[in-house]
């Protein structure tokens, strides 16, 4: 018995060990040590057997579960970024923001605009929207688009600009729109993102039980995180130096395709407000192909802007990610 319990208080140590490496990602980027982001998506499941374990600890009558679960606190908030469970909001709403990615309308562009139009957004983000196509809504909202990514907002636009227009790798899925909005007399800066993709197919990450085969797929899954993760430190570099050089206050939604604790987590939402960890309850994936806990959409914004209410709509199943609703006071 004593060798089991040492075998699991090894295994509890290298649990805390990798969790600490995640929380590294605010401070090393890809470019020097890319491992510490690959942690980032295995982080619900180290934090589930940490878990686990300290309870063990608990019923065992041990007095390290007393350590485990004080250093266990300093997981609190990067949890709270995959599953919040936040007060309600007293405050009353005046803004509403919708984030979409729709998967170029390939499970049903009809519906799609229902529920958009259902929606009654003042700010619709849309990402992978098809082939350039305009959505036709019935509230006859505005367009304003790259070839992949499109804000439809009824507020006048004052300028616009293409951020990722001159990245040195150019990929076409990498883009995000810097927007200039006329909100109630007050102008704000908007940005809808579309990090760099991964490339994956359902086959390609789903393991059959054949050694070798799974191997392969695992080495093959790797070698196109790595490359991706340096690829996102460039565009969030851009993204953040814009958001930091704007005189107003800003908005940054989109698809990020990076998890919460991650380096693109961590470096976009400095000095800024992640709408599900104020106001968020339940759980926040909205990438749902993989039966795994993915939250790769977010709602960002300046201090000066309070979010009220935040959503997930995971009833709505149109695109491989789920709608992500947030309504906010704005003076």
């Amino acid at each position: 018995m004593k060798i089991f319990r040492l075998i699991l208080l090894l295994l509890h140590l290298g649990l805390l060990f990798l969790l600490t490496g995640v929380l590294l990602n605010a401070y090393i980027p890809p470019k020097i040590f890319p491992w510490f982001n690959l942690l980032s998506l295995g982080f619900p499941i180290l934090v589930i057997a940490y878990i686990l374990l300290t309870f063990f600890w608990i019923f065992s009558w041990k007095k390290r579960a007393f350590v485990f679960m004080f250093l266990g606190l300093f997981f609190l908030n990067p949890v709270k970024r995959w599953i919040n469970y936040s007060s309600e909001s007293k405050e009353t709403a005046n803004l509403k923001v919708l984030t979409f990615n729709i998967k170029g309308g390939k499970l049903g562009s009809e519906q799609i605009i229902d529920y958009i139009d259902k929606q009654n957004a003042d700010l619709i983000f849309i990402q992978e929207y098809g082939d350039g196509g305009e959505l036709k809504l019935k509230n006859g909202i505005g367009k304003h688009d790259l070839s992949i990514i499109s804000l439809y907002t009824n507020y006048k636009v004052v300028s616009r600009k293409n951020l990722f227009e001159n990245l040195s790798d150019g990929d076409i899925t990498a883009q995000c729109a810097q927007i200039d909005l006329e909100i109630k007399g007050k102008i704000y800066r908007v940005f809808n993102v579309h990090l760099e993709s991964f490339g994956f197919l359902k086959s390609m990450v789903k393991l059959n039980g054949n050694g070798e085969e799974d191997e392969q797929k695992v080495k093959g899954v790797v070698k196109k995180l790595i490359p991706t993760f340096k690829s996102h430190q460039e565009q969030v570099k851009i993204l953040r130096e814009a958001i930091d050089n704007s005189p107003y206050p800003v908005i940054v939604a989109g698809d990020f395709n990076s998890v919460p604790n991650s380096y693109e987590y961590y470096e976009t939402s400095k000095g800024l407000k992640d709408a599900f960890y104020e106001v968020g309850r339940g759980s926040g994936t909205s990438f749902h192909d993989y039966k795994y806990p993915l939250r790769i959409d977010y709602i960002f914004t300046s201090e000066s802007i309070q979010p009220v209410t935040y959503e997930v709509d995971h009833s709505v199943h149109l695109s491989d990610h789920f709608p992500v609703i947030a309504t906010f006071k704005i003076n």
